[in-house]
């Protein structure tokens, strides 16, 4: 599901930045996502996909995080 003027974080491509607007995950896996420091407000950048596609590396809140796109699907974003 995109929005007018966002994205899914998945979708974004490498070098790309958003911040994050929502997240939809529910339960175990949007308590880990936002104790990872995703959370809403925060200026994400894509640094790098993997050569399959999966994982995401990303670099938010001064360090690098790899996401599972499957995870990376679950929060929305406001590409800047």
């Amino acid at each position: 599901m995109s929005l007018p003027n966002g994205k899914i974080l998945s979708e974004l491509p490498s070098g790309s930045r958003g911040k994050v607007i929502r997240i939809e995950a529910k339960g175990p896996l949007r308590r880990r996502i936002l104790d990872m420091g995703l959370v809403p407000g925060v200026e994400v950048s894509v640094k790098g996909v993997a050569p399959l596609g999966d994982p995401m590396e990303l670099f938010v809140r001064g360090y690098c995080l790899s996401l599972r796109k499957q995870e990376a699907a679950n929060i929305l974003v406001e590409v800047i």
